[in-house]
C-alpha cells in the first residue's frame, strides 16, 4: 500500500527547473508583483479532492436506460437540503444519478474560496451547506403534460431533453484548518457521516439560514447525459464492455451478490472493448473493499478519503444483484460536471466511481418469481432499481410480466 501512496503523492507534485538564476529572479519578481496587486487567480497552498458516484442501469443493448431514482425514502440526514417540490423529484427521470460528491479542502492557513459546479443535462437535487445559488431557480419545464403551461407542474421530467445545464454555487466558503466546533448530526446512523472521517480542513459557510459548518461541500443530482461505456450481456452469460470515451477507463470490477455469496473480477485499462466472465461467488466484501480502496488511492485520493468513500457506499455497492463498478475517466467528469474554484487550487483531484446495474437472467428470474408470489422481502432487496428491472423484464416477457 505504501508504494501506491507514494506513487500517487509524487504524481501530484509540481516542480520545475530554470537554467539561469536571472530567469528565476524575474519569475519571483513577477509572482511577488502579482501578489501585491491582489492576484487571486491561484492559491499555491490550496489542495482540493473530490469523490462521488455516477449510478445507472443498463438496458438490453448495454446502454444506460432512463429511470426514476427517487423511489423510496431518502438516505440523507434531515439537515441536508433538497429540491422543495417532492412531486417533481419523484417524477424526475434521467440516465445518471450523481450520488454524494463531496469536495474536501486542504490548506495550512485560513482561506476563502468560491465554488461552482455545472451538470450537463442535469439538475442539482440535494446539497449542504446551503449554496448562494442553484440553477434552475424553481421547477424547470422539460416535458409538461397536455394543458399544463410552461413553468407549471411537471408530470414527466425527462432530462435527456434538457438544453441547459443545472448548477450550484457557493460564493464564500471559509476553509478553516483550526476551526473547532460541532458538525450537525442526528441520532440515527447514516452513511453520510462516514465522509467526515478524513483529515480535510473544516468549512464554514454563512448562509441565509445562518452559519453552517461541515468537513466538505456536498451535493447530488440527476442527469440525462450518456455514460462513458456500455455493458451488454451475451447469450453465454458474459459481459461485453465497450468504452464510449476517448479516455482510458482505468479499472473495472464486475460484481455479483446472491444472498450471502459474492464474487467479483477485475479488468484494467479499457480503451476499446473487453469481455468479462461471470464471477465465481467465492469472494468476500472485506477483500473487495480493500482492493477498491487501493484503486482509489492509485487514482489520487488520500488513503483516509478512499476508506471514507468505500465505507459510505459499502452497503449499497455490494448489495444484492449484479453491477459493473468502474473508475470514471477524468476527462468525462470534467466535461459532464465542470468544476470551477476561485482562487484556483494548486492541486485538484476528482475521482468518481461508476455503478452500472446489470439485469442478469438470475436477477430477472428472482424479480419475476418474487413479483408473482408478492414476496416483498425479496423485492425490497432491489430497492429503487425495481422499476427499471421490471421494465426490462417486461420487454423479455411482456404478457406474463404485465399481468402481475
Amino acid at each position: 500500500m505504501n508504494s501506491r501512496i507514494n506513487k500517487s503523492l509524487s504524481g501530484m507534485e509540481v516542480g520545475f527547473q530554470l537554467p539561469h538564476l536571472l530567469a528565476f529572479g524575474l519569475l519571483a519578481l513577477g509572482v511577488a508583483g502579482g501578489l501585491i496587486a491582489g492576484d487571486r487567480s491561484a492559491s499555491p497552498d490550496l489542495t482540493v479532492h473530490e469523490w462521488g458516484t455516477f449510478t445507472a442501469i443498463a438496458g438490453k443493448n448495454g446502454q444506460a436506460v432512463e429511470w426514476t431514482p427517487f423511489s423510496g425514502s431518502t438516505d440523507l440526514p434531515g439537515f441536508v437540503e433538497h429540491l422543495t417540490d417532492a412531486n417533481f423529484k419523484t417524477r424526475l427521470r434521467g440516465t445518471i444519478r450523481m450520488e454524494t460528491p463531496v469536495l474536501y479542502f486542504y490548506s495550512p492557513r485560513d482561506a476563502s474560496v468560491s465554488v461552482s459546479v455545472a451538470f450537463s443535462k442535469g439538475i442539482i437535487t440535494e446539497w449542504y451547506p446551503r449554496p448562494a445559488h442553484v440553477e434552475p431557480v424553481g421547477i424547470p419545464s422539460v416535458q409538461p403534460a397536455a394543458g399544463i403551461p410552461a413553468g407549471g407542474m411537471l408530470f414527466n421530467a425527462v432530462l435527456s431533453q434538457r438544453q441547459t445545464n443545472g448548477s450550484i454555487t457557493w460564493s464564500h466558503v471559509a476553509v478553516s484548518p483550526d476551526l473547532i466546533g460541532e458538525f450537525p448530526r442526528e441520532n440515527a446512523a447514516n452513511r453520510y457521516y462516514a465522509a467526515r472521517e478524513t483529515s480535510s480542513a473544516p468549512l464554514c459557510v454563512n448562509t441565509s439560514a445562518g452559519e453552517q459548518r461541515e468537513k466538505f461541500l456536498f451535493y447530488r443530482g440527476v442527469s440525462g447525459a450518456s455514460l462513458p461505456l456500455s455493458a451488454e450481456q451475451t447469450s453465454e452469460g458474459k459481459l461485453v464492455v465497450k468504452s464510449l470515451s476517448e479516455a482510458e477507463i482505468p479499472a473495472l470490477i464486475l460484481f455479483e451478490r446472491r444472498g450471502e455469496r459474492i464474487g467479483y473480477g477485475f479488468a484494467r485499462g479499457l480503451t476499446d472493448e473487453t469481455v468479462l466472465d461471470p464471477p465465481e461467488l467465492t469472494g468476500s466484501v472485506d477483500a473487495l473493499g480493500g482492493d477498491l480502496e487501493e484503486i482509489l488511492v492509485d487514482q489520487g485520493l488520500y488513503p483516509d478519503e478512499a476508506h471514507a468513500m468505500v465505507e459510505t457506499w459499502r452497503d449499497s455497492w455490494f448489495e444484492e444483484g449484479s453491477r459493473l463498478i468502474y473508475i470514471v475517466p477524468r476527462g468525462f467528469i470534467d466535461n459532464v460536471l465542470p468544476l470551477t474554484i476561485s482562487p484556483r487550487p494548486a492541486q485538484m483531484v476528482r475521482v468518481f466511481v461508476g455503478r452500472l446495474e446489470i439485469v442478469t437472467p438470475a436477477t430477472a428470474r428472482a424479480v419475476e418469481t418474487a413479483t408473482a408470489s408478492n414476496d416483498q422481502v425479496t423485492l425490497s432487496k432491489y430497492g429503487r432499481f425495481l422499476e427499471p428491472i421490471l421494465q426490462i423484464v417486461s420487454e423479455e416477457h411482456p404478457a406474463t410480466t404485465l399481468e402481475r
